[in-house]
């Protein structure tokens, strides 16, 4: 039986997660996590079965007791009252409670501000739409992460030099990981991407072992950690 690790980029799963299925409660987001994250221990590639050594899951906390300019409204956004802080507090503090979970919380920049959704800056430039025609709706709240690639990078080190486990499942879209993935293979992990049927760059596939997304769009009613 092979012992799996799953390390998941929380802000790349978070947006892949409401792009393929929708905008959901925290509780129901978490449970779709925990579900998505057992389809993979459940799926039959051809190789021994696998069993569960930790869900490591990366995000940022969110930030509260702080305002930032909204340049619409003119007035400042106090970001603790707001329905995305109260969604992210939440759905941390689900996945807390969650059996095998692990939480791994970096930081946020301190440069946040309020910009046009970049499909709405694409209609307001081609003349479709007017400055008068804006609405709260087609802005977003934009911040950088602090650390959440470091500590994905430490516990892909940790846990493969210390023999913890067979296999690496990494649920992330980027390049970064490839540093830590190139050493965990080197050090004869099996090292597996997740990018959600999002695209990667073709030379990204000599530094993992193996492709792997779960469901889809149509993920099922129930799958491994059950989604009822």
């Amino acid at each position: 039986m092979s012992k799996t690790a799953i390390l998941i980029d929380g802000g790349f799963y978070r947006k892949r997660a409401k792009y393929l299925w929708g905008e959901k409660t925290a509780e129901e987001r978490a449970k779709e996590l925990e579900a998505y994250c057992y389809a993979h221990l459940n799926h039959k590639d051809g190789r021994e079965e696998r069993q569960l050594y930790r869900i490591f899951y990366y995000d940022c906390a969110p930030v509260g007791r702080r305002s930032v300019y909204h340049p619409l409204t003119k007035r400042n956004v106090d970001l603790d009252k707001s329905n995305t802080y109260t969604w992210a507090k939440t759905f941390l503090e689900e996945l807390k409670r969650r059996r095998k979970f692990a939480v791994r919380l970096g930081e946020l920049s301190e440069q946040m501000y309020y910009n046009l959704r970049p499909d709405v800056t694409k209609k307001l430039m081609l003349g479709q739409i007017t400055m008068e025609a804006l609405t709260e709706r087609d802005f977003i709240f934009v911040s950088q992460q602090k650390g959440v690639d470091m500590r994905i990078g430490i516990d892909i080190a940790s846990i493969t030099y210390k023999k913890q486990v067979d296999q690496i499942i990494l649920i992330a879209g980027d390049s970064d990981f490839v540093p830590a993935a190139k050493m965990a293979r080197r050090e004869g992990i099996d090292f597996i991407l997740d990018p959600m049927w999002a695209d990667i760059r073709p030379s990204l596939f000599e530094h993992i072992d193996g492709l792997s997304s779960m469901w889809g769009k149509h993920p099922p009613s129930k799958s491994g950690g059950s989604l009822s």
